[in-house]
């Protein structure tokens, strides 16, 4: 998988661990994710959160004659932080062949749950 030129670059996304049971990721807390508030924003929790769910999902899949889209997300904003590095840890639920299942908890540098999220993905056949 290529991360250059994405969201995960302009947010400052990391992986620190990925294979198909568990995928662990780090983000930055600072101006390039921060809202009006100078909180972490929902939103950049929920990006981190489907994009480790994603990266799962497509080491699941044949990359040759799949692709792998986030289907719907939600979320649970538990607690939020100014600064500080936080981390997602996703894991498959449910793995099938059209859609697949994933749990996010995102903790802060503490290991306080932040955020917990859920991700459907689908699995979809590439089109030749």
């Amino acid at each position: 998988m290529n991360f250059s030129d994405t969201l995960m670059e302009q947010l400052q996304m990391r992986v620190v661990e990925a294979n198909k049971d568990q995928v662990v990721m780090e983000m930055p807390v600072g101006p390039h994710n921060r809202q009006p508030m100078g909180f972490l924003h929902g939103g950049a929790s929920v990006a981190l959160a489907e994009t480790a769910a994603s990266i799962g999902g497509n080491l699941h899949a044949d990359p040759a004659t799949q692709a792998v889209f986030g289907l719907e997300i939600n979320a649970n904003h538990i607690r939020s932080v100014r600064s500080g590095i936080v981390t997602a840890v996703a894991s498959p639920i449910h793995v099938g062949k059209s859609t697949m299942v994933w749990q996010i908890s995102i903790s802060d540098e503490n290991e306080d749950l932040l955020c917990i999220a859920r991700c459907t993905l689908a699995v979809k056949t590439r089109r030749q």
